[in-house]
């Protein structure tokens, strides 16, 4: 674990350390949801990357002249045990992931509106497997914490990082709820696909605030519903098949918040319909995927009858 003391002078320490260690104690326990994960990780922990690309679309960690037969044979293994995969595209060890998110499309978006990441201390909120981590990777961050809670996810990432062996990235099992043990710690903020999914976006919104340092930048993107008045749909169960989805926003709705949480220089730099061409299912996400949460018979509705999914992006300053 790293000294996170030194990274983040101002954050709560004491209570941030009894936290993590306690999700430690709690991944020790041999239990076969963790154990599903570990095992696999122990025999190919050892395996090392000769370079990495993270510059481009598919994040490259190693070739496959890399290993032997047999341990490219265990990384396979690895990488199948670790399916669905959720975002990419990944290349490991010659092994091509193509993930249910076509992440890079995601990523090219935000590309124009970063901010300077070199030397920068960075959060990725929900950052799943890390696909966008490795992306900030390239401009040479000085530290990216990801906020995961998800064991599957948190796994996923670690595989990934032994071969990979980028010190200033690290994953721990922590949700956007965790972000008041780091008061004025971050100078970027990354929210990807997250605020939607929270029972009160204020509270959330306003902690990303405290979060960041004075003149810290977050980029926010999320789910939302055409239309221009500031309104957000608030689903009676599930959206588009999602039933931990709560308020749904128009963009002028989510600008809002934004104001209203004290964010300046606010920027709606992106928005765009979903697609099946971004969200689909493949060989390494064989479940249910966007197609399957549409009305077929009317692609502008989901299958509950709602508005179906827009996905805005905002750029804001603290």
């Amino acid at each position: 674990m790293p000294d996170y003391s030194l990274i983040f002078p101002n954050a709560d320490s004491t209570r941030l350390h009894t936290l993590l260690q306690d999700k430690q104690n709690w991944l020790a326990q041999p239990k076969k949801g963790f154990l599903r994960y570990q095992k696999p990780l122990k025999k190919v922990e050892h395996l090392r990357a000769s370079s990495c690309k993270f510059a481009d679309d598919v994040v490259t960690i190693g070739t496959a002249e890399d290993l032997t037969s047999d341990e490219f044979l265990l990384v396979s293994d690895s990488m199948q045990n670790l399916m669905p995969w959720r975002k990419g595209p990944f290349s490991i060890f010659g092994i091509d992931i193509d993930a249910e998110w076509r992440s890079e499309k995601k990523w090219n978006r935000m590309v124009p509106q970063l901010p300077d990441l070199q030397g920068k201390v960075i959060a990725d909120i929900g950052c799943n497997n890390g696909y966008y981590m490795f992306r900030m990777a390239e401009y040479n961050p000085g530290f990216v914490l990801g906020f995961e809670p998800y064991v599957h996810h948190y796994y996923t990432f670690q595989t990934l990082n032994t071969f990979a062996n980028q010190s200033n990235l690290n994953v721990e099992l922590l949700g956007i709820e965790h972000l008041p043990f780091f008061p004025d710690s971050f100078d970027v903020i990354f929210c990807l696909g997250i605020l939607y999914h929270r029972h009160s976006p204020i509270v959330s919104l306003q902690d990303m605030h405290n979060s960041l340092n004075k003149g810290g930048t977050l980029i926010i993107e999320s789910q939302a519903i055409p239309g221009d008045d500031p309104i957000a749909l608030f689903p009676e169960k599930t959206y588009a098949k999602v039933p931990g989805t709560w308020f749904v926003p128009t963009a002028s709705c989510l600008n809002n918040w934004l104001q209203r949480t004290d964010f300046r220089e606010i920027t709606l730099f992106c928005q765009h319909s979903m697609s099946p061409l971004e969200q689909r299912r493949t060989k390494w996400m064989t479940f249910e995927s966007y197609e399957d949460f549409i009305d077929k018979q009317n692609p502008a509705l989901t299958i509950e009858g709602y508005p179906a999914p827009h996905r805005v992006f905002f750029k804001a300053i603290k």
